[in-house]
């Protein structure tokens, strides 16, 4: 079959997303049910037709999506949103979540479901700590996530890294090297946790340590030395670390220091004494109830801290204009910090797509999303709701520590053989990820030995890359000509 057939006929999925719910009885299935499962699915669904992409004619302005998501942001925010997301294709796919959302939900799915990222790009994965104070390296953003199906965030990984590639100035054979690298560590990652228990791959786990011995011989002395600052940075981002980054002692107490817009405290954002009280009351009561989300002994620890200050804070590209604040705690004194980022979440960008979350409350979406999806988590990670915010509305919350050790690659700065070592430790990682929540004995089944579906994703990326350019420059357009109004710089 020609590719533009297989294009025009992949327009419509042969298999859509029913539902955004997980399977739940794979018990009653035994695994050599499930692999023929995995197999049968190759007829009706092609692996090497997951290469088409054609948008159409009808396909939804990928700006007028940006200026709905918009509507419910805080408005003074939403121009530095788009003042990052216009600062390069790359920052521009960043952002875009909603727009490929749409364009995924018109590709050819398998109907196998995993617990999804929803926004699993290349600069979506990092290092942070583990409770028991190791480095591991995960997905580490999980504002989209839900059930969906498992091909979605293959292919958001893969045009990631397509565009970034492009930005980095690879050729198309290095570019291809790099996605089909990526591809195929998703694909035998996933055929290796086809073989594993299902505690073997709840306990798997990427471990900066034990990974820096294993690619030891794979690594120049220069990577190494960068591998080995990397990881001397990442344990130096803590809460300590933040303490001397974001705050100033005001009349002898210690205060969140002001940096408008992006960080504006309380005492800033609401100079009116009955206003601020208000506020803070409100936040003090999330606070409290965000709590009772927590295990028992995690609520003994943070019962040890009081709340000192905080402020609202603008993060990430995608993120920026919804309501996300810092809180600093104390414990026995200033040498004993800890600061909670309080971020709203709103309905995933694949709810329109896949279905809406069983969740009612979206901060419990996430927060259950992370841990299924994460081999360890945060240990504050927890959610709450708020009646009555600054705007009066009622607003769904996730809270987790600000800094713990969190770490994220120079992506700009990587060369070919860099990127494609990265690439492969994100395949391997969305893989195990992909494997606690969904089949992964029917989709290993339908992958396979051949790279015919990594070669498909690869031409796929390819193609995707080439709209994702289209649309920055459609955003770029729409900043020139007033349709929009865009912050750059900040």
């Amino acid at each position: 079959m020609a590719l533009t057939e297989a294009r025009t006929q992949a327009r419509v999925p042969r298999q859509r997303p029913r539902s955004s719910r997980l399977e739940s009885a794979l018990t009653d299935l035994t695994p050599a049910d499930r692999a023929a499962r995995g197999k049968d699915l190759r007829v009706d669904v092609p692996r090497a037709d997951h290469a088409a992409f054609d948008p159409g004619s009808d396909r939804p302005d990928p700006i007028a999506l940006l200026e709905q998501q918009a509507k419910s942001r805080v408005p003074e925010l939403v121009p530095i949103r788009y003042g990052r997301m216009t600062a390069s294709p790359f920052a521009y796919f960043r952002g875009a979540a909603l727009p490929m959302a749409s364009d995924l939900s018109h590709t050819l799915v398998t109907g196998l479901t995993v617990q999804a990222c929803g926004d699993a790009h290349l600069s979506n994965f990092g290092v942070f700590a583990s409770p028991e104070r190791r480095l591991v390296f995960d997905v580490n953003d999980f504002d989209e996530t839900l059930p969906a199906p498992w091909e979605w965030d293959v292919k958001r990984l893969a045009a990631s890294l397509e565009i970034a590639a492009r930005q980095n100035g690879f050729a198309a054979r290095q570019r291809r090297a790099v996605l089909t690298a990526a591809v195929a560590s998703y694909r035998q990652a996933i055929r290796q946790f086809a073989g594993q228990t299902n505690l073997e791959v709840w306990y798997a786990r990427a471990d900066i340590d034990d990974l820096r011995r294993q690619l030891a011989g794979d690594l120049t002395g220069r990577q190494r030395k960068l591998v080995d600052k990397s990881m001397t940075t990442a344990r130096t981002r803590d809460s300590m670390q933040a303490l001397g980054k974001l705050t100033t002692v005001v009349d002898g107490q210690l205060r969140i220091k002001a940096d408008p817009p992006l960080v504006v405290p309380i005492a800033d954002l609401m100079p009116g004494e009955a206003d601020r009280e208000g506020i803070e009351t409100n936040l003090t009561a999330l606070y409290e109830a965000y709590k009772r989300s927590l295990p028992a002994d995690r609520r003994f620890l943070i019962d040890q801290y009081r709340m000192v200050d905080l402020a609202r804070k603008v993060v990430g590209v995608g993120s920026v204009g919804t309501r996300c604040w810092i809180v600093l705690l104390l414990g026995s004194d200033s040498s004993d910090p800890l600061f909670l980022q309080v971020k709203e979440a709103p309905p995933s960008a694949l709810s329109a797509y896949a279905g809406a979350s069983r969740y009612a409350n979206q901060g419990q979406r996430v927060v259950v999303g992370q841990r299924l999806m994460q081999a360890v988590s945060d240990i504050f990670l927890g959610w709450q709701r708020t009646e009555s915010g600054l705007d009066g509305q009622s607003r769904d919350f996730y809270i987790r520590q600000l800094r713990d050790w969190k770490f994220s690659m120079n992506i700009e700065a990587m060369v070919p053989r860099g990127l494609r070592t990265y690439a492969e430790l994100c395949g391997w990682t969305l893989a195990r990820a992909h494997a606690r929540s969904g089949d992964r004995i029917a989709i290993a089944a339908y992958l396979g030995r051949s790279d015919a579906f990594d070669q498909a994703i690869a031409d796929f990326a390819a193609t995707y890359a080439d709209q994702n350019q289209r649309d920055y420059d459609a955003l770029v357009k729409a900043v020139a000509t007033g349709r929009i109004t865009a912050e750059p710089g900040r």
